[in-house]
């Protein structure tokens, strides 16, 4: 890995976590969960070797963070912001040189310890992610030709398992009928620990195979509360108007409202925020949520 690289992870994680401590001040994580597990802004963090410091990079590093810090001063962090104007600023204060995601942490008061309070599912957001999305389907006959009509990207049997042994990765989304299960199966350890292993709950094990694929292109985004009860997804990119992103999130709201388990006492939404990647958190005003 070059310095430059390492710099570049180094802001990554600072903003992370500064985001992680701010928003949610009663959590306490270590380094690597509050990463991957909290927010899961990043996939890999591979930080390491000689200091960046004295680097092209460490300098690269430096005006990053001074930069964050500059546009974090824009927003008031004793506030809680509405939906809105919460998405407006955390669009404003975006520092990537990219068209970066505008992402969402619901803190859920929920112990997903228990069986009976453990979130997940998917929606199809109404404005899509911005992102496309390569889908794998394992399925065979006239299914598999359904999945192709429908727009998979990948689909097939056992040679796939097999390339997927082998560490091909190529796809985001893994969709399979109840019948390639067995197959599947064999992946579990695989593809488990990526969080693409394919799950009735999220409608990716289906014979509905033209439904699933259409959705997955059009926007549909997987959620799944984490340990602390905090559910993260992206709900579109910096480019997209104001209305839309919101828009986005009230759909994800809405479904959470939903899922609410009926053993979860107290407050369901304990805290909300909104980012984008390298951005700082935007905390939201949960009061005129209604359950």
């Amino acid at each position: 890995m070059t310095n430059r690289i390492r710099a570049f992870n180094i802001v990554v994680i600072r903003g992370s976590v500064s985001f992680i401590k701010e928003m949610f001040p009663d959590i306490k994580y270590n380094f690597a969960t509050s990463l991957l597990s909290a927010l899961n802004l990043q996939k890999q963090v591979n930080v390491g070797g000689n200091s960046a410091k004295t680097t092209k990079g460490g300098h690269e590093m430096a005006k990053k963070s001074k930069r964050f810090q500059e546009v974090a001063n824009k927003i008031d962090r004793q506030k809680h912001y509405s939906v809105e104007e919460a998405v407006e600023l955390a669009k404003e204060t975006s520092i990537a040189n990219f068209d970066a995601s505008v992402e969402v942490a619901f803190r859920l008061g929920i112990d997903t310890r228990k069986n009976d309070q453990q979130i997940r599912g998917a929606v199809v957001l109404p404005n899509g992610t911005g992102k496309s999305q390569r889908v794998l389907v394992f399925a065979k006959g006239d299914k598999a030709a359904e999945a192709e009509a429908a727009g998979a990207d990948f689909v097939g049997e056992g040679e796939y398992v097999q390339k997927i042994q082998q560490g091909w990765f190529d796809f985001d989304v893994v969709v399979a009928t109840p019948d390639m299960m067995g197959e599947v199966g064999k992946l579990g350890r695989v593809l488990g620990p990526k969080g693409l292993m394919p799950n009735p709950k999220t409608g990716t094990v289906t014979m509905d195979v033209t439904k699933a694929v259409e959705e997955i292109k059009a926007g549909k985004v997987e959620y799944r509360a984490e340990k602390a009860g905090i559910v993260h997804a992206s709900i579109g990119k910096v480019s997209f108007d104001t209305d839309k992103l919101v828009e986005n999130f009230k759909a994800l709201q809405d479904v959470l409202t939903k899922a609410k388990p009926s053993s979860a006492k107290g407050t369901y939404f304990k805290s909300v925020a909104v980012t984008t990647t390298m951005g700082p958190g935007v905390k939201v005003d949960t009061s005129s949520f209604k359950l």
